[in-house]
């Protein structure tokens, strides 16, 4: 009987003659002793084939702009990966210059004895091989192949590359992998063997079928198309990754083996609420594909954001985990580790798409949870940077100092949740900031009124003009000196807003700001130890209370900061890359600054000598000294110093005159002006503001069936996430059964979740299983 016939690969386009792919989108084309390379079809080095400078340059142009790996770069130029890293080094200590080296011997080197290179054959001749030949005198094996080439000897042969027919259109550049000669007689494949696929012992693959459909559509699934894997063991993958090492699979498909306990399931609770906020969507759109590959985009954007929702903060941490365990989340046999996450994410960055990517995600966030987005909150958030480089200080607020850092600033909803985030130039401040931040919001919202919170920070009566005359209402602190208001004038405002019981003594009063151009409501709260906070805005049809009640509401921006950068490392520090930053921004003399400081101390001075000067006259006596002359000759010994600390402030002043208050950046800083990459921290942001997210959503579901929601509702499905549970394939159904937590009550919760989560029918990503949720309920 005939064995399971596996279905023909598929085959890609051939390449032109005389181009060599490097990747799936760099080629080297040789026509006529000239080579072009190319990156996605457009030309960017050609040089002479025998140039070796301009080809080393070629080289690390390639690495350096992130357009292929030190590997691909190596085997498409023929050299070893040590040689570019070795053009890298030079290229960064000298230049274009230093990667023009002539050939030869290196001038200096001490050359070896020709006594060495006749025993190097001698031994070859007595059948030793190269290795060994090497460790007896002393050098590498690269040299003793040289030494035997130079002596005549013929070249080993190295391995065999079996042919693959794959077809018309196949490209041979997407090699296969490397077979050995066996002189040992031919055995018979096992049934079900492919003999396309020599050398690989591989369980019999049936013909691929699309997975199976379920009775009804689902109301919520992934769009993306479905994967077909050509594996049948969910733990044996070896067919999917020979298919994305040739360059035939963009993205494995997830096969789901069934298990019990698998450590950290409960995340899978997480999927829907993935699933539903876009992310996948979103990142096909903006980003295409990264392949060919076996961990592709859709697999990259799941894991970064379940790693970030078990409190796997930085890819380094996966070395401490099982990738087994955490690739039985995923569909697959082994969940991606440090270096390939990494090189992920710099391929992700490199498209520089993480702001577009940001808007977007954005955009579907606010079409789904609508009137939240009535009050939008901004705020500034200060990421401290400890390194070498010279960047610009901002006051960091929980530190009450000034440091070398980056400031973030972030709107959000009025529940709290982020909905984008934008890097500040230089640390600008709030007031700089927020139109460029309301330009993105009135980009995302429309032509609605919007309210905007904010605090001290971008206290400015003027913007205030503008934001107002925009279109946009402002919700913020008084900054400055004011008036007291009387204490009769305070009346108790009780209510329920959103659920919350608030209870304020406050003062409803309107006041004009600069000149009475600007006319505002203000609402003062009266605190229990006398404090009056006095808080302004333009919304005149809002209830005091709810004025006062939106305002203190910013405390959530406040907590969504503490807990990012304590739970989801919001502050760390992805590479160590700069990129050129504005050199001709102005910014603080540093001269102006130190002569300041010096006439504090000369005007300092001049006033110490003045009052001594002045109380002698205020007690000299009129008999004793009745004229100025003979005072000024009897205090002679004050008047001198005096006259020289005046002569010497008057000196300090008019040297300050002559120098400007602030310079172009280039004149400070030694040498160049460079600021923190910002494509790869801003994607890391973005997702981890969608793991927020869905974490927020999960802790709606459950607010009104756990009492204490507020105070432990986070800490409750961090638990159910980091829990184990069993997995089961069972008629197009992905079955995650949660082992029960430590109270029944808490089981309870996360069982009602599951109820709540199976009603959206949710498909996992690039499958068409059905995610059935249940949880053991002890006994």
């Amino acid at each position: 009987m005939a064995g399971p016939r596996q279905q023909e690969l598929p085959g890609v386009a051939a390449a032109p003659d005389g181009t060599l792919a490097i990747n799936g989108r760099c080629f080297v084309r040789t026509v006529d002793q000239r080579r072009v390379v190319l990156v996605g079809g457009i030309p960017v080095a050609q040089y002479d084939s025998g140039d070796r400078m301009a080809e080393a340059y070629a080289v690390v142009s390639l690495v350096e702009q992130g357009h292929a790996e030190q590997v691909e770069v190596a085997r498409a130029f023929g050299v070893s990966t040590r040689t570019v890293r070795r053009y890298q080094e030079r290229f960064d200590a000298g230049g274009l210059a230093a990667l023009g080296r002539p050939g030869g011997y290196p001038k200096g080197r001490p050359r070896p004895p020709r006594s060495r290179a006749v025993k190097v054959s001698q031994f070859k001749g007595e059948g030793v091989p190269n290795r060994e030949i090497g460790r007896r005198l002393g050098i590498t094996e690269k040299a003793v192949r040289k030494r035997l080439a130079r002596a005549g000897w013929p070249k080993e042969r190295g391995p065999v590359q079996a042919s693959l027919p794959l077809g018309p259109g196949a490209d041979p550049n997407l090699s296969g992998p490397v077979v050995y000669p066996v002189e040992t007689p031919p055995v018979a494949p096992p049934p079900g063997a492919d003999p396309n696929l020599s050398g690989l012992t591989a369980p019999p693959v049936a013909e691929p079928a699309p997975p199976q459909a379920t009775a009804d559509p689902p109301a919520a699934a992934d769009d993306g198309a479905l994967s077909v894997s050509f594996d049948t063991d969910p733990a044996d993958r070896r067919i999917d990754r020979l298919l994305a090492y040739w360059g035939l699979l963009d993205d494995a498909a997830p096969l789901f083996r069934a298990g019990e306990r698998v450590p950290h399931a409960g995340v899978l609770l997480a999927v829907p609420a993935l699933v539903q906020s876009g992310v996948l969507d979103v990142a096909r759109k903006v980003y295409g594909s990264i392949g060919p590959a076996f961990y592709g985009l859709r697999t990259t954007m799941v894991t970064l954001v379940l790693l970030a929702l078990l409190r796997i903060k930085r890819p380094e941490a996966l070395k401490e985990r099982s990738p087994s365990d955490l690739g039985r989340l995923l569909g697959l046999d082994r969940a991606p580790e440090v270096k390939t996450l990494r090189r992920k994410l710099r391929r992700l960055a490199a498209s520089g798409r993480a702001v577009e990517f940001g808007r977007l995600l954005a955009e579907r966030r606010i079409q789904t949870i609508g009137a939240a987005v009535g009050f939008l909150y901004a705020d500034g958030h200060v990421r401290v940077y400890h390194g070498k480089r010279t960047l610009p200080k901002a006051h960091v607020a929980r530190m009450r100092i000034a440091l070398p850092a980056t400031t973030d600033y972030w709107v959000g909803d009025s529940r709290g949740d982020p909905l984008f985030v934008v890097t500040a130039e230089a640390n600008a401040g709030m007031v700089k900031m927020l139109p460029p931040l309301l330009d993105e919001v009135r980009a995302l919202v429309g032509e609605r009124r919007i309210t905007i919170v904010f605090d001290r920070g971008g206290y400015s009566p003027k913007l205030f003009l503008k934001l107002i005359a925009a279109g946009f209402d402002i919700l913020t602190y008084r900054k400055g000196r004011f008036r007291k208001v009387p204490r009769k004038r305070f009346r108790r405002h009780k209510a329920v807003i959103d659920g919350c019981k608030v209870d304020y003594l406050l003062a409803d009063q309107t006041v004009r700001l600069l000149g009475g151009k600007l006319p505002l409501r203000q609402v003062t709260r009266l605190s229990e130890n006398g404090h009056q906070t006095p808080i302004l805005t333009s919304r005149w049809d809002l209830p005091t209370v709810e004025v006062a009640f939106r305002m203190f509401e910013r405390w959530r921006q406040e907590n969504f900061f503490k807990y990012m950068r304590e739970e989801l490392a919001l502050d760390a520090l992805l590479d160590y890359n700069v990129e050129p930053a504005d050199p001709a921004r102005d910014v603080p003399n540093p001269v102006w600054n130190e002569l300041s400081q010096k006439l504090r101390v000369a005007r300092a001075e001049v006033a110490r000598l003045s009052a001594r000067y002045g109380l002698q006259a205020l007690v000299n006596l009129e008999a004793e000294r009745p004229t100025m002359r003979g005072f000024k000759i009897a205090n002679a010994r004050l008047a001198k110093p005096l006259v020289v600390a005046l002569q010497r402030y008057t000196n300090l002043e008019a040297r300050r005159a002559r120098v400007p208050r602030r310079v172009p950046v280039e004149k400070v800083v030694e040498g160049d002006v460079v600021k923190l990459d910002t494509e790869r921290k801003h994607l890391s942001n973005v997702l981890k503001m969608v793991a927020y997210q869905v974490e927020s959503d999960l802790l709606r579901q459950i607010a009104p069936h756990y009492a204490r929601v507020d105070d432990e509702g986070r800490t409750l499905l961090q638990t159910a996430f980091a829990g184990a549970a069993d997995i089961a394939v069972d008629a197009g159904e992905l079955r995650i059964t949660l082992a029960p937590l430590s109270s029944p009550h808490r089981t309870r919760v996360i069982a009602t979740l599951c109820d709540e989560l199976n009603r959206t029918a949710t498909l996992f990503p690039g499958t068409n299983l059905r995610l059935r949720y249940a949880v053991v309920v002890p006994t």
